[in-house]
């Protein structure tokens, strides 16, 4: 099942809110709604905004990683923001910030 999300799109960016859990149950829909996202508006810049999640495992790195496939593919950039301290570590620990920006929580959450 597809995830609604609230997302942002500037001129040449894609402000994507992530919330809650992501994991294997979670995913494919996050994954389907923000495909759909970068493809109707291929932004230069796409930045996912992380501040919301409240848990990641590594189907979390499976989403970033296939995110920057896609959006490199178009010739774009992604990057990651405002990550909680649990993701932030999981990312770093499996180097994903030697191919993706990320940038730790800044900005407490919005709810």
């Amino acid at each position: 099942m597809k995830k609604s999300l609230e997302y942002y799109h500037g001129e040449d960016e894609l402000l994507i809110y992530v919330t809650g859990e992501i994991d294997h149950h979670s995913c494919e829909g996050l994954r389907l709604a923000t495909d759909e996202l970068i493809n109707r508006f291929t932004p230069e810049k796409t930045v996912l905004d992380f501040r919301d999640v409240t848990f990641c495992d590594s189907s979390g790195i499976a989403f970033i990683l296939g995110r920057y496939k896609l959006v490199t593919a178009l010739g774009k950039s992604v990057s990651v923001i405002n990550i909680p301290p649990q993701p932030y570590k999981i990312f770093t620990l499996a180097a994903v910030n030697k191919i993706v920006s990320l940038s730790p929580l800044k900005i407490p959450s919005r709810k």
